[in-house]
């Protein structure tokens, strides 16, 4: 849940549209709820909170960009033209209301989607909170703009070449693009249907990502949905490495150049090892979302109705869209064919790296440059975020300094693991996982910090915090290499042990019990809370004439004695 004072929603629903009247944005938004809608809403969600109903989003308030359908308020997709009135909220806008979020209304956008600079649009050029007269990005800019100036705890957008992510940058917030498909994108209004992901806006890394978890999920709407596999890591190591460019970034703005140094350096600091590569497969891949055959599929989303009404689309969005009209079939193939050799590439140079980090944008344009370039300006923005849905990757963008920012991508299902990388820029508390686990207790050379401890982390386990076992167990030390501790249930005499609880993604699971010597075992170990968790034990006949430890209560409390 957002991270602010747990409010009454009621409270919390005031508080935003007082913000709202004084901040002066108008052109954040395309609908706005009347205040007296919100707060009937909210008294509702205050009602069943009282009765005792677990809401883990009551007490917050979120804006939808205005291609995402809400029940109830019209669905634009930045063009009044379009609009139509949906019957149902997308799954979602659903599933977070279901946690007890209150809507307030829908944000502006660049029409369609098609664009990352926040300017083309019939209901007001939105800028940047920092300066009016630089462009708050696009497409998702009131979503971006209404979470940083405190309207809303929580904001979603969509992300199909950046849209998430260069408006957090320039915003000072945080914008987390998850791995294709994990959010549904039914009830979305598509832009290139194959890249469209729901993205989220928050403040904090884990208020962002509380939120994804709850959209998490496949949709029987959405075919392409997809659910976490088994392997999915559930944390980055304890020392990450990052993947970085080999060289300065090109078209980096010169005062970003040095604070991007300054970043690297920050993350280094924080603990991560950072790894130079060439970045340049990435790099390339980002041209053929825009100025590629991809584009076809924007136009089979919109194109017929641009057609049918030309007066009505921005001349930037027509242009785009409309030349996409004439992409053959063999174009498209051509380059699916590029995509998948850059993306084996860009893969294969990631290979032992945990994330690479990158500039979220080369520079922060003003309006006015947009105005006289509206195409080769915005182009330039996507030069970090366009490649990023076609290679199938997810980010998270975190600000930096003086409006610089900074993001964290892995490859498809990574989320776990890049959230912690991106928590060393922008800390914030740990938030469980999404992505399936399996609990396991260890009590011995496993334990954080101890020598066999990398056998979990290389394998996307996650620390969960200290457990004891029931007073049921001895423990000894066993003559091996590294030392190690040999667990044994007993029907009396038993003794309380201290361990650690980890959960492990559960195709690792396996792996591990393959890789784990004579005398060790897994097995059910019961805890002191009454609750059982896989665990180690070991054979019997390996502990005799071992000397017993049990009476240290833990592993680390024997080693203190040595």
């Amino acid at each position: 849940m957002p991270t602010h004072d747990r409010l009454r929603a009621a409270d919390r629903v005031r508080g935003a549209y007082a913000r709202i009247a004084e901040a002066g944005r108008p052109e954040a938004w395309i609908t706005l709820r009347s205040e007296a809608d919100a707060l009937a809403e909210a008294e509702l969600i205050d009602a069943r909170a009282a009765a005792g109903e677990d809401l883990p989003l009551a007490g917050t308030v979120v804006a939808v960009k205005d291609n995402i359908d809400v029940a109830g308020l019209p669905t634009t997709a930045g063009c009044p033209a379009y609009a139509y009135h949906p019957a149902a909220d997308a799954p979602a806008v659903a599933r977070l209301r279901a946690a007890g979020a209150v809507v307030l209304g829908k944000t502006n956008m660049d029409q369609f989607a098609t664009g990352l600079v926040g300017t083309r649009t019939p209901y007001g050029v939105t800028g940047s909170v920092r300066d009016p007269a630089l462009v708050s990005g696009g497409s998702s800019s009131g979503s971006a703009v209404v979470v940083a100036l405190g309207i809303a705890d929580l904001a979603l957008g969509t992300d199909t070449a950046g849209s998430g992510r260069v408006p957090a940058a320039f915003q000072d917030i945080v914008g987390l693009k998850p791995t294709l498909g994990l959010i549904p994108t039914a009830g979305v209004v598509p832009a290139a249907r194959s890249f469209d992901c729901v993205s989220v806006f928050a403040r904090t890394v884990a208020d962002a990502q509380a939120a994804a978890h709850l959209m998490t999920g496949p949709d029987p709407a959405d075919p392409r949905s997809r659910t976490w596999p088994a392997d999915a890591p559930l944390a980055a190591p304890p020392r990450p490495r990052v993947a970085v460019p080999d060289t300065t970034p090109p078209g980096l703005a010169e005062p970003w150049a040095a604070a991007f140094d300054r970043t690297l350096r920050r993350l280094a600091e924080a603990g991560a090892e950072l790894v130079p590569i060439d970045v340049e497969p990435f790099l390339a891949a980002a041209p053929l979302l825009y100025d590629g055959a991809f584009a076809a599929e924007r136009y089979a989303a919109v194109g017929h109705f641009i057609d049918e009404h030309p007066g009505e689309v921005d001349p930037s969005v027509r242009a785009i869209i409309g030349a996409a009209g004439s992409i053959t079939a063999a174009a498209l193939v051509a380059d699916t064919e590029r995509l998948d050799r850059l993306r084996a590439r860009a893969l294969a140079a990631l290979d032992g790296a945990d994330a690479l980090l990158l500039p979220t944008a080369p520079e922060h344009p003003a309006i006015a440059a947009v105005a006289a370039d509206p195409i080769g300006v915005n182009s330039g923005l996507g030069a970090y975020t366009n490649f990023v849905n076609p290679l199938d990757l997810c980010a998270l963008a975190v600000p930096g300094e003086d409006g610089f920012g900074v993001t964290v991508l892995g490859r498809a299902f990574a989320d776990h693991a890049v959230a912690d990388i991106a928590r060393l820029l922008h800390p914030a508390p740990p938030v469980p996982p999404a992505a399936p686990a399996l609990p396991l207790v260890v009590v011995g050379a496993h334990l954080s910090g101890g020598p066999l401890n990398h056998q979990l982390t290389a394998r996307g386990a996650r620390l969960s915090g200290p457990v004891r076992t029931a007073p049921r167990y001895r423990m000894y030390a066993l003559p091996t290499t590294p030392a190690k501790p040999g667990l044994v249930r007993v029907a009396t005499g038993g003794h309380s042990i201290e361990g650690e609880l980890w959960l492990l993604p559960p195709a690792a699971l396996g792996t591990f019990l393959a890789e784990l010597p004579e005398p060790m075992a897994l097995g059910r170990l019961l805890l002191d809370d009454g609750t059982t968790a896989t665990g180690f034990l070991c054979e019997p006949h390996a502990v005799i004439g071992a000397a017993d430890i049990s009476a240290h209560g833990g592993w680390r409390a024997y080693l203190a004695t040595r």
